[in-house]
């Protein structure tokens, strides 16, 4: 360890500001993926005592803290015996999106839970990545806002690189690619990414934690998406027009809303255009009022207790 003593000589020593490294796993596995400018050679990698202090990652201004453990990712994964009640994580939300003829539709709810307890229902599930890209948020809400935010700034890096924008199959690749550095650390991530460019028009990729990455025409995902894949699959169609898809959107996470509860709050929906942007349609819409507006239409009363009376027992 240095000491600096009482003075700032430290800020002259060629190692102040580097990265501390107390087990080789996180420099062969997050090292490639963050760009770390890393100094120390293998020796000194060997001769670390993994055993007296908490490892962390620092790069490019954040900084990872890893557990006090000679393998992290075993010990995250041992913590389901140790303490299953913390390790517990239960994940809900319903996100889903779609292309069709002019574009691609993504509509979310807006309710985050912590197990049973229901901790907002104003949380923002899209993130704006940029002018031409969107991304959406399942699992873990940190994990989700950081790489999706991380993947802004390399989009941002590249085009200033490279003097174009960069394709929305390779911004998805990027987060992939981070996914797959971290397999085994914990990450939880189901997320779309949605965009647009003038070379391929709108396209749609889903991106998890595991590093799966598919293209497709359409995705739900979180707890509430068997409910929406349901109204998805009855009503989907390419040649549907914008008000047809943004109605059917908002539909699909509406009535997921009524049967998942980790799933509500208002519907968000966002519109993908052909020509290389994204317009935000409706921000917060009531999830009550538009389910009961769709069962009325039916003849329903919305409640799930038409035909009760009837019975006989």
């Amino acid at each position: 360890k240095m000491d600096f003593g009482n003075d700032l000589d430290f800020l002259d020593q060629p190692e102040f500001g580097e990265p501390d490294f107390f087990t080789k796993a996180p420099i062969e596995l997050m090292g490639p993926t963050l760009g770390l400018d890393i100094h120390q050679n293998e020796a000194d990698f060997e001769e670390a005592d993994i055993n007296e202090d908490i490892g962390e990652i620092k790069s490019e201004g954040f900084c990872f803290k890893l557990a006090p453990d000679e393998c992290p990712s075993e010990f995250a994964r041992s913590l389901k015996h140790l303490g299953p009640k913390l390790a517990d994580f239960k994940h809900g939300t319903t996100t889903l999106a779609f292309e069709y003829q002019d574009g691609i539709i993504v509509a979310v709810d807006a309710r985050a839970t912590q197990g049973a307890f229901i901790a907002s229902n104003k949380v923002r599930k899209v993130i704006e990545i940029n002018e031409y890209l969107l991304g959406t948020m399942a699992g873990g809400a940190a994990d989700c806002q950081f790489w999706e935010r991380y993947l802004a700034m390399q989009c941002r890096i590249y085009e200033l690189r490279n003097s174009e924008k960069i394709s929305i199959a390779a911004a998805s690749k990027i987060l992939a690619d981070i996914c797959y550095s971290y397999r085994g650390y914990g990450l939880s991530m189901g997320t779309m990414v949605a965009g647009s460019d003038l070379k391929k028009g709108a396209q749609l990729f889903y991106v998890d934690n595991d590093a799966t990455r598919v293209r497709g025409q359409l995705f739900s995902v979180g707890s509430g998406s068997p409910f929406a894949y349901g109204v998805l699959d009855t009503n989907y169609k390419w040649d549907l027009t914008t008000e047809e898809a943004i109605a059917l959107g908002i539909r699909a996470i509406s009535s997921a809303t009524h049967k998942d509860s980790a799933s509500g709050g208002v519907v968000r929906v966002y519109h993908v255009n052909n020509q290389g942007g994204w317009t935000k349609i409706h921000d917060q819409l009531d999830v009550n009022e538009d389910h009961y507006k769709f069962e009325n239409s039916k003849g329903l009363r919305g409640d799930g207790k038409e035909g009760f009376g009837k019975l006989k027992l």
